[in-house]
């Protein structure tokens, strides 16, 4: 990945999306905006407990920066599942200015229409963009330990396939800043289940010791998925950030201890030249 800044805002782009004309996208930090404490300062949440006046001017600030509609942003209240939305030109914008209206309960969206920015929000979740080059269709998925316990990815891939013909092989991918394992400690709890739905803790869980705890490597688990699924090695690029070692520039649930903002990650199929004009650097 690579930073830029537009405006006074910190954008990061993937490079092998960035080689697409016709799709802009972007993951954002938490610098430049106007919440307060422990909010500070680009909160994209509304859920989160921060003013949502704060968090519409957010929004509004984002979204002029890269260059987009605020109501071509559409969002989704994320429940830790592994559920697809497809995402049609009535549901444009759900969510943008407002928890209340955004898409309920799913973990993923997918679309084909143009200038509908997708959006997901994170402090420490894996975030997933997807596109095919080919069919012109886009995705993202937010993937915690419940998402990639559940597949959120694969499932992601599988609406791709099967409702807009999709082919792995043609599919390229960014997997975003998230909590890495070397800071993502996790109980028995979660150690049983991911036993349970894999087969096996190897390549899951990194470091376990005696009191039965472990490190859970989302980066690896959702990587592996992705290969599984059939998309080539060489269409992924994985950013390999922890938020949890960058809590000034991400917001983390882990290292704030539940007490945060919310950072975006989104793209869009872009319709006309010009459109997302910071998307593209």
């Amino acid at each position: 990945m690579i930073e830029k800044k537009s405006s006074s805002l910190p954008i990061w782009f993937f490079e092998n999306l960035l080689r697409y004309e016709g799709i802009g996208h972007f993951v954002s930090t938490r610098i430049g905006g106007h919440s307060s404490p422990p909010y500070d300062s680009l909160n994209l949440s509304f859920n989160v407990g921060d003013d949502p006046e704060k968090v519409l001017k957010n929004r509004k600030l984002l979204a002029g920066t890269l260059g987009i509609p605020l109501t071509n942003l559409t969002t989704a209240n994320q429940i830790h599942d592994g559920h697809v939305k497809i995402v049609s030109e009535a549901l444009r914008g759900k969510g943008s200015t407002d928890c209340k209206g955004a898409i309920n309960a799913t973990d993923a969206m997918v679309t084909n229409v143009p200038n509908i920015c997708l959006m997901i929000l994170l402090a420490d979740c894996v975030p997933i963009l997807f596109y095919d080059p080919s069919k012109r269709v886009i995705g993202v998925a937010h993937a915690g330990w419940k998402g990639t316990l559940r597949f959120v990815a694969q499932n992601t891939l599988k609406v791709l396939r099967e409702h807009f013909g999709c082919s792995p092989q043609d599919i390229v991918l960014g997997i975003g800043p998230s909590i890495g394992p070397c800071c993502y400690q996790v109980g028995q709890e979660v150690l049983s289940q991911v036993e349970h739905v894999f087969g096996t803790r190897q390549d899951c869980i990194r470091n376990e010791i005696i009191d039965g705890t472990g490190y859970f490597d989302l980066w690896t688990v959702n990587l592996k998925q992705l290969l599984q699924a059939g998309i080539p090695e060489k269409n992924i690029e994985m950013a390999k950030i922890c938020t949890c070692d960058h809590p000034n520039l991400f917001y983390s649930y882990r290292h704030e201890k539940g007490k945060t903002g919310r950072f975006g990650a989104g793209i869009v199929i872009r319709k006309e030249k010009g459109y997302g004009r910071a998307l593209k650097k």
